[in-house]
């Protein structure tokens, strides 16, 4: 079966770190682009990192720049997070999108994989 399962999210205080994980079943998750996405209450869903297969021009959002780090090896994407902040807090969604393309796709329509999404709270 082809499929992305998420795990690693929680409740972390404010300046706390996760890391998130997304195993990939049934495919090489190294010949596709890669990205994390995440969907924050009455928001809509905005992708905060990705990575194309080349693993050059890696997007960050600017909000989490210097704090989030994508990686990602033949089974499985992570996304790390520091310093986190209450305005962190969503439900996280790891995608992959089956290109070569030298730049990762910033638009969720790309992307024919998706994780069940992790929620993700940073509170005191």
């Amino acid at each position: 079966q082809v499929q992305l399962v998420e795990s690693g999210g929680g409740l972390v205080q404010p300046g706390g770190s996760l890391r998130l994980s997304c195993a990939a079943s049934g495919f090489a998750l190294d010949a596709y682009a890669i990205a994390w996405f995440r969907q924050a209450p009455g928001k809509e869903r905005e992708q905060i990192s990705c990575m194309p297969m080349s693993e050059d021009s890696l997007f960050y959002l600017d909000s989490v720049k210097g704090r989030f780090t994508i990686s990602r090896d033949y089974a499985k994407m992570y996304l790390q997070m520091n310093s986190l902040r209450p305005e962190d807090t969503a439900v996280y969604y790891c995608a992959a999108d089956e290109t070569v393309a030298p730049i990762c796709a910033r638009s969720e329509e790309f992307y024919d994989r998706w994780g069940q999404g992790t929620q993700v709270t940073v509170s005191s």
